[in-house]
């Protein structure tokens, strides 16, 4: 054997790993206990050398109780002592656990864990508390409830604006729930600027057997609660919340009937995503009989749960089930179970409670065959078992209420009323009509809208309808002073497109027969204004929404009615389904995410990824129909260094138009709510800047559009590509006889392109630098006097 690198020889080195080997084996036991005994006595040796902390959990009974002067020191004390309370009955329910006996209810903690201030104590410096009453309402009813309720909640918490009172709490707000961004107040609670403050969260919701915003809210609940990127509880943060809800008896009985129960729901879901934080049990009352009186008692009983909240800084511990979103009857049916558990109870004895008439579940078969089989033979048999084959899967059934789908506006509802109070006629459940104010103008010769200048329509023969009052977005511009329904899906009766088209049609006709004394109409064109030739399809609401869009153009276009359809860009896969109108818009509003959410406010989570989807089919479409992109400019909101981001926009859908017209203001509690005045109006000059802009811009990128025509009256200004510009001249009207006979000719899907029925060259009155004013209509001022043109 040849010695290794060392020079040791292999025999050698297996002797010495034998000998170790042997000494191992022969005294490892004394080893082992010899080791153990040294670590012990280390232990020892630190642990009686190593100073400790002292016992924080209860103050000494020889220690001074603190003055009253100290009050932080005294909340903390109160902090400490709460929290190892509850660490001390945690671990005395794990011991139990572990013995197999249950001492009493869980215990439910109802706040959160406070963090740590800067000197490793719990408390820090005092919190605010901001009470936030969300209410809803389509009549005002509940929105002056809840105004007086938060003034008389703000004077028993003593935190008026008028008073000069050291408080925790602040003045509460009164928020619109159809005003309010559902995504700052109900997926994370609203950030507060760096300051201390915790948010409380109260509720007053009437239930409508109608479409209105509480259905829009609590899908909207729902939707957090089932998406998988939110957390489960997602509002945890909030102190607490409270709801009370207003019903009516005549109409629901009972709550099994349906009282008060958009209120039980938003109860449920709140439970849900606050991490069960219900302060104060679910208020309901009457309308018409105890609503005042339940409403006062519901006060009361919140007044001594925030005050509580304030001494405390939580809403205390609950018993089992405590502030769950369902009602459960699990504490009943644990006291009450009389089964005998057959495995704690001796073979040998007969079973307790168990006849010869009793049932037997068939997962029990088994053992009690091994019972009969041990008895021995001795045992006399028994009677035959009797089997309940009939318990799997048996639930108690409790009674509901029967799931009716609804109509969007029913007569009897406040929509209808303010609907029709505005002009509109309502034709069945969901579709409108309503006289434009350019057809009253056209009629007496005083002008006509832009649509006349720009394609060449007559507004005195041009209807304005929807087959969907309903939306899906609360624009703060909205004309229709936010009285029509939202929604981000249909849910409604769908009326047949042939009853929407005749009631549309009727309607239109006998609102232009009331036109027939108003001085100045003229003769010829009242007669021209009973043959509809043009429909706008922009009244309110979404008209690609309704789900037999298609079958309704079929029929305007079958009488030869052309179709301008305007969409909010929110539903792409219906806009993808859309067969040919004879001018598609899609109204764009802001250049970004964050300037769109604020115009808007989409109800859509995911509005933006839509938007864009919406814009990429238009592009697609761009040789087959005509496009429009129709900005709306509102001062303060998408005006201000936006016309590259437009720009952007443009490229992307690369329209066959884009119009850019100034926002029109109303004057209505929506608008003022969403923080729009006059001052967010634009001039007409402000409007002309943004274009010129907007046309370097697209020019800047390779975009061949340039500036058509112009309407000053309705401040409204064209930008047209370039495909519609034919030696030198703009062709922005529409040729429609030529539309409805390529339509006839190839089809709803026919293949033809904008370019197959382009109109006669654009008027030189109408195009840009011209005002766009037509030169046979007499312009006057809000007096009626005539205005000599300049």
């Amino acid at each position: 054997m040849f010695p290794d690198s060392r020079g040791v020889s292999p025999s050698v080195m297996e002797e010495t790993v034998e000998y170790v080997l042997d000494l191992w084996h022969e005294y490892r036991i004394p080893i082992i206990m010899s080791t153990l005994f040294a670590l012990s006595l280390l232990r020892v040796y630190f642990h009686s050398t190593q100073q400790r902390e002292p016992l924080r959990v209860l103050p000494k009974a020889y220690e001074k109780l603190p003055q009253k002067g100290s009050l932080a020191a005294d909340k903390k004390t109160q902090v400490l002592v709460k929290e190892d309370k509850s660490k001390a009955s945690e671990s005395a329910g794990v011991e139990d656990g572990k013995r197999g006996t249950k001492q009493g209810p869980r215990r439910i903690k109802g706040d959160i864990n406070r963090r740590a201030s800067k000197n490793g104590e719990a408390g820090g410096e005092a919190r605010m508390i901001q009470v936030l009453v969300f209410y809803s309402s389509l009549t005002a009813s509940t929105e002056n409830i809840a105004h007086t309720f938060a003034q008389e909640l703000a004077a028993s918490l003593g935190c008026t604006d008028e008073e000069d009172v050291d408080t925790t709490f602040m003045p509460p707000k009164v928020l619109d729930l159809a005003e309010v961004d559902y995504d700052e107040y109900f997926i994370t609670p609203p950030k507060t600027d760096g300051e201390q403050i915790d948010l409380f969260y109260l509720f007053a919701i009437p239930s409508y057997n109608i479409d209105s915003i509480n259905d829009n809210l609590l899908e909207h609940l729902k939707e957090t609660h089932h998406d998988f990127r939110i957390d489960t509880s997602p509002l945890a943060p909030i102190k607490g919340y409270s709801v009370f809800g207003f019903g009516d008896r005549e109409g629901w009985p009972t709550e099994e009937e349906g009282f008060c129960f958009q209120a039980k729901e938003l109860d449920k879901w709140m439970a849900k995503l606050t991490g069960r934080k219900r302060a104060y049990p679910l208020g309901m009352g009457d309308w018409k009989r105890d609503g005042k009186e339940r409403l006062s008692e519901w006060r009361t009983g919140l007044i001594d749960v925030l005050k509580q909240l304030e001494r405390i800084g939580s809403l205390g511990d609950g018993v089992s089930g405590s502030g769950d979103p369902l009602e459960s009857d699990e504490e009943e049916e644990a006291e009450d179970d009389g089964e005998v558990v057959v495995e704690e109870v001796s073979i040998s004895k007969p079973t307790k409670g168990r006849g010869a008439g009793s049932l037997e579940d068939v997962e029990d078969i088994g053992r009690i065959m091994e019972l009969s089989r041990v008895d021995g033979p001795d045992r006399k048999p028994a009677a035959p078992l009797a089997i309940d084959f009939t318990t799997e899967g048996k639930q108690v059934t409790k009674k509901t209420v029967a799931v009716t789908v609804k109509e969007m506006v029913p007569k009897n509802s406040p929509t209808y009323a303010a609907l029709t109070k505005q002009g509109y006629s309502i034709v069945g459940s969901h579709s409108g009509v309503k006289i434009c104010r350019w057809t009253k103008s056209a009629l007496r010769g005083r002008g006509s809208c832009y649509k006349y200048s720009f394609y060449g329509i007559n507004s005195h023969q041009c209807m304005e309808s929807t087959p969907s009052l309903s939306c899906s977005n609360k624009c703060v511009f909205c004309w229709r002073h936010g009285t029509n329904p939202v929604g981000t899906s249909w849910r409604w009766v769908v009326d047949p497109p042939q009853l929407i088209f005749d009631g549309v049609k009727e309607n239109h006709y006998k609102k232009i027969k009331m036109m027939r004394g108003v001085p100045g109409v003229r003769a010829e064109r009242f007669a021209e204004a009973m043959r509809i030739r043009h429909c706008a399809l922009s009244l309110v609401g979404e008209p690609i929404f309704y789900p037999h869009i298609n079958e309704f153009l079929r029929m305007l276009h079958g009488e030869r009615i052309s179709s301008f359809l305007v969409c909010n860009a929110q539903h792409p896969d219906q806009l993808a389904a859309l067969q040919h109108v004879t001018q598609l818009y899609v109204s764009i509003d802001a250049s970004n995410r964050e300037s769109l959410r604020r115009i808007d406010r989409p109800l859509h989570r995911d509005f933006w990824e839509r938007f864009q989807r919406c814009l990429d089919i238009l592009r697609e479409r761009r040789f087959r129909q005509r496009t429009v992109f129709r900005l709306t400019l509102v001062k303060g909101f998408n005006i201000d260094d936006e016309a590259e981001g437009y720009a952007e926009l443009v490229q992307r859908g690369l329209p066959c138009f884009v119009e850019v017209k100034g926002v029109t203001y109303c004057g209505t509690s929506t608008s003022s709510s969403a923080g729009l005045t006059m001052a967010n109006v634009p001039f007409y000059q402000e409007v002309c800047d943004f274009v010129v802009a907007l046309e370097k811009a697209l020019r800047k990128r390779g975009l061949a559009y340039g500036i058509a025509a112009e309407h000053a009256h309705s401040c409204c200004i064209l930008l047209a590509s370039e495909r519609f510009r034919v030696d030198g001249r703009w062709h922005t009207l529409i040729d429609y006889d030529r539309f409805f006979e390529l339509l006839e000719e190839k089809g709803p899907d026919g293949e033809f392109s904008p370019e197959d029925y382009m109109g006669p060259p654009t008027p030189e009155w109408a195009t840009w630098g011209n005002g766009g004013f037509d030169p046979r209509d007499q312009r006057v001022d809000k007096k009626g006097r005539p205005i000599e043109a300049v």
